[in-house]
């Protein structure tokens, strides 16, 4: 099952100062809205997200259709799939995709310790 590319989304309290400290580690601004408290960074393949003031917890981020560069892939598993397979193999979800719907969409879980792991697909 492959669910896309992976990034952990970060609850940050001062954007800036994430921002900062993140780029010392080496870490650049891939995309964002700094004026909209997020900005999306990149370190080799590895990519976090800082979030100021939109989410509680940090999330665990996988992106069905797109590789760790955003880039759009010729093929890969729809949200809607993976929600179906999901559930056949007894997990909870915390939100729902509309399945009868196409596109853009995402769902939500919590893993045994209670971390949120989002399956968001933008394509």
């Amino acid at each position: 099952m492959e669910l896309g590319g992976f990034s952990v989304s970060l609850a940050v309290k001062d954007l800036q100062a994430s921002r900062e400290f993140y780029q010392k580690l080496g870490f650049e601004v891939f995309h964002g809205e700094e004026d909209q408290n997020w900005l999306i960074m990149k370190n080799g393949d590895a990519v976090i997200g800082l979030f100021q003031e939109m989410f509680e917890k940090n999330i665990l981020t996988f992106n069905p259709g797109w590789d760790t560069s955003a880039d759009k892939l010729d093929s890969f598993a729809d949200v809607r799939e993976l929600q179906k397979e999901f559930k056949a193999k007894g997990l909870t979800l915390e939100s729902e995709v509309d399945e009868s719907t196409s596109g853009p969409g995402s769902i939500t879980l919590i893993d045994p310790d209670g971390n949120p792991v989002l399956i968001d697909q933008h394509v």
